[in-house]
Formats: structure tokens, sequence, C-alpha cells
């Protein structure tokens, strides 16, 4: 028992020693994969972000019309059943 808690122990030690190389090693192979990623230009951009504002009011209306339309059936519904 003694022993596996000296070895635990022994055991964390290396791990947190290890630890400045690891961070050292994550930031080198991230900046090698920020190197290697394509980033799209301006133009590509601007036309993405026009075409995501575009859907979002597209789907709002379509929401907002269906919404709608379940809202005065469930309205005539209840009408029809409190009278």
């Amino acid at each position: 028992m003694e022993s596996e808690t000296r070895l635990e122990k022994a055991q964390f030690g290396q791990s947190v020693s290890g630890l400045p190389a690891r961070i050292k090693n994550y930031v080198d192979d991230l900046r090698s994969e920020m190197r290697r990623v394509t980033w799209p230009s301006w133009k590509q951009v601007r036309a993405t972000t026009v075409v995501v504002i575009v859907a979002v009011f597209a789907f709002a209306a379509f929401f907002f019309a269906v919404d709608l339309a379940i809202t005065r059936l469930i309205t005539k519904i209840f009408d029809t059943f409190t009278k």
C-alpha cells in the first residue's frame, strides 16, 4: 500500500516535471499547423457572410409564418370548442 503511494507520487512528479516540455511541443505543433491553414480572402469572407445573413432572415421569416399559422389554427380550435 505504501509502495503504491510512493509510486503514484513519483509518477505525478515526473508528469509535472515534463509539463513545460509538453507545452512547448504543443505550441510548436500548433504553429506548424497554423502555417498550413489556407485562410479565405476578404472577398470570400464577405460573400459567405452575406449568404449567412440572408439565410438567417429567410429562416426567421419562415418560422414567423409557421408560428403565426399555428397560433391562428390553435386559436380557431379553442374558439370552436369554447362556444
